[in-house]
């Protein structure tokens, strides 16, 4: 297990964040056999609180496995944090900036040494007022295409109820119940080998979308509403001809 391998500052991490989320909620976990093994692999999970990097950090380390999240770039400059983040193996990203195909290689070398990365596809919390995902960014997709690593759905529901994004509010009090789900990797073969364009990426990420909606409305029950709104041009009012005469 990828865990077995942690250095010092590593066990310090999980010394210091699993106890307190053991009591903080009460945890439903499916799936881990999709994690449970060595080598490389990108976690999509979708996005609905802050407490989602550590409740999906949660779950990715009892799968056996040390997740490693994307963090801005600005934070890794902090003294000590810093520091830390680095000897946590966690992932500095530039944002906006033509240092952004630095993220890339950083992302492409740590899923080459058999790291299970983390990407939220959606890049923000959900904006949906009930939380469902929304259409996502091409990061993951766009890393997939580059290393052929298998791409892991993890639906979560839960996170929410710890700090709410509508209202931003933490809730303290323990136990919590928070439901994980890991799903096997999805299927983006047709596009192997392909050139990384806007479309392939498009079609690539609405997959990956479409997979975490609908593993979600498995957890939550109800039907859930369609990523975007494809928007249409208004048709001319035209007369019939019999109308004109």
């Amino acid at each position: 297990m990828g865990r077995r391998r942690l250095g010092f500052w590593q066990w310090f991490a999980v010394v210091l964040v699993k106890p307190v989320m053991t009591v903080w909620t009460r945890r439903t976990w499916r799936g881990m056999e999709h994690l449970d093994q060595d080598g490389p692999v990108i976690i999509v999970p979708n996005h609905i609180s802050h407490a989602d990097p550590l409740v999906s950090a949660h779950f990715v380390y009892d799968a056996g496995r040390w997740p490693q999240f994307l963090g801005k770039a600005s934070v890794f400059k902090v003294p000590v944090i810093g520091w830390i983040l680095h000897r946590c193996r966690q992932i500095p990203v530039e944002r906006g900036s033509v240092d952004a195909v630095k993220s890339l290689d950083a992302l492409i070398k740590a899923l080459d040494t058999g790291g299970a990365v983390i990407i939220y596809p959606e890049g923000t919390t959900s904006r949906e007022p009930d939380l469902w995902p929304m259409k996502g960014k091409t990061g993951a997709a766009r890393l997939a295409l580059a290393t052929g690593a298998p791409v892991v759905p993890l639906a979560m529901w839960g996170p929410e109820r710890i700090f709410d994004p509508r209202r931003a509010r933490i809730n303290l009090r323990p136990r919590i119940p928070v439901t994980v789900v890991a799903g096997p990797p999805i299927d983006l073969s047709r596009w192997a080998g392909a050139t990384p364009s806007r479309q392939v990426l498009e079609e690539m990420t609405d997959v990956i979308m479409l997979r975490l909606r609908d593993m979600l409305a498995d957890i939550r029950g109800g039907t859930p509403p369609p990523l975007w709104q494809r928007t249409t041009r208004p048709q001319p009012d035209r007369q019939r001809p019999e109308a004109a005469a």
